[in-house]
Formats: C-alpha cells, structure tokens, sequence
C-alpha cells in the first residue's frame, strides 16, 4: 500500500488497530440490519400475493403502485395500463429500483454500508483493506451522484402512498389505518431531511435575507436533516412492520382491529 495507513511517512505498525474496545459491534449490527430488511423486502416483493385487503383498502407500500392487470381487483388506484405481468416479476417493479437507488445513494447509507460492508474505514483508528481509493468517480460507485434524480421520484412516491393511506381512511378506521398513516408520515420526513431536498430547498440561496420563506423552509429541512439516520432506520422498521400488518390481515392469519 502506498497510500493511508501503508504510506511510506506513516508509523510502522503491524496491527491493524491498537483499540481494544469493541469497535466491531457497530458496522457488525448494522450490517446485520441492512441484511435483514433485504432479505425481508425481497422474499415480500417477489411474493405477489397477501398485499392488499380490499374490505378496509389497505395496500401495503411494497406494491404501491401496482399498475398491471396481474393487480388484486381495487389494488388499482391508479388504473393498469400494464399487461400481465410473468410471475417474476414483482408488482412494484415500477417504484421499487428507484426506491431502491434513492436508499443506496443517500448519504446516511452510503456511510452506513462503505464502512460496515466495504469496511472504508470499519471504525475510527482501524485500518481498511483496501490498497488504494478512488472516490465516487468510477461504476459503480459515480452512481451515487444521481442522487438527486432519484430523490425526485422518491418524492412522487411518496405522493402515491400517501393517496393509498388516504383512500383507506374511506373503508373507515382500523388499527391499519393508523399503521399506514404513521408509515407515510415518517416516510415523508425521511424523503424530506434527505440532503438533497435540502440543497433544493435553499442550498443555492446567497442572501437568506432576500428569501425568507426559502430560508424558513431551509431552517425546517435542516432540523430534520440532523435527525437523518435515525429516520432512515426508522423507516426501514415502519414498512416492515406496515407490509407485514397488511400481509397477515390479507392472509387471514390476523383480523384488523376496526374502531369505526
């Protein structure tokens, strides 16, 4: 190595750390965690069945929108001009990669995963094994400046399940609907502290004082822009738990517990 801690000017030490602390248990967890929702979300997403109750209109977010006659009957909101799909073909397929690239190119994620997963670094004062870095200027890894791009249709997105959570509400009021509403509000907070929406909001503003509503709103993004990485894993829980929900009414396994 020629560069980081193998550069010639660097002390010589053969350990790769001289922590003795658990440095390991973060990026040990948080791989962990990413490894599960992965799982989860790919085994529901390529599922295709238990994702929509018709009798309370609950349709959970990893199908939404399902655009394709394959479509459960009022899974539909917004119509199906689409074909059948083939049977691998998930129903969200739609939404989902760019649900998908809007995750693995924020910037809470790409720390979270080029330092549990990369080990770039690991931890603090802990070597890498990499010999040499390159910086996001290459595939696959240029990619994560489209970051913005897909923030936009994280956005629409957003919109969508935010109609689905909506439509619900006019079957009545069950234990689902509250699930739903809290999903799509922290989805949004998520959506909205991301970096992106940020600069967007104000990050090429030169004088706040001409622009006092820019600044307003860049004042509110920014608080919950310091709150980022709890919501992104929050999230992650949230729509675990709102299409798990959503899977165990539709399967039968459960019954939605209805207020009014």
């Amino acid at each position: 190595m020629t560069s980081g801690v193998g550069a010639p000017t660097r002390a010589k030490i053969t350990a790769r750390t001289l922590r003795t602390d658990r440095w390991w248990l973060p990026p040990l967890m948080t791989n962990l965690g990413l490894l599960a929702f992965v799982v989860y979300a790919t085994i529901r997403s390529f599922m295709g069945k238990w994702y929509w109750v018709g009798e309370y209109g609950y349709l959970t977010p990893f199908y939404s929108p399902c655009l394709s006659d394959s479509c459960l009957p009022g899974a539909s909101h917004f119509g199906t001009p689409l074909p059948e799909l083939p049977g691998w073909v998930p129903l969200g397929f739609i939404a989902l990669p760019f649900l998908l690239g809007f995750r693995l190119t924020c910037y809470y994620y790409r720390k979270a995963y080029y330092r549990s997963v990369w080990q770039s670094p690991p931890a603090c004062a802990v070597a890498e094994p990499h010999g040499s870095y390159s910086g996001e200027t290459r595939l696959p890894l240029v990619v994560q400046n489209a970051h913005r791009y897909f923030f936009y249709v994280a956005v629409l997105v957003s919109v969508v399940n935010t109609y689905d959570a909506v439509v619900a509400f006019t079957h009545g009021l069950g234990l689902g609907n509250v699930i739903l509403l809290v999903n799509v509000v922290l989805l949004w907070a998520y959506t909205v502290s991301c970096h992106s929406c940020r600069h967007v909001v104000g990050g090429r503003l030169k004088h706040f004082s001409k622009h006092p509503v820019r600044y307003r709103a860049w004042t509110l993004v920014s608080r919950l822009n310091a709150r980022h990485m709890q919501l992104a894993w929050t999230t992650l829980g949230t729509l675990v738990l709102t299409d798990l929900y959503v899977m165990l009414v539709a399967s039968g396994a459960i019954s939605d517990l209805r207020i009014i």
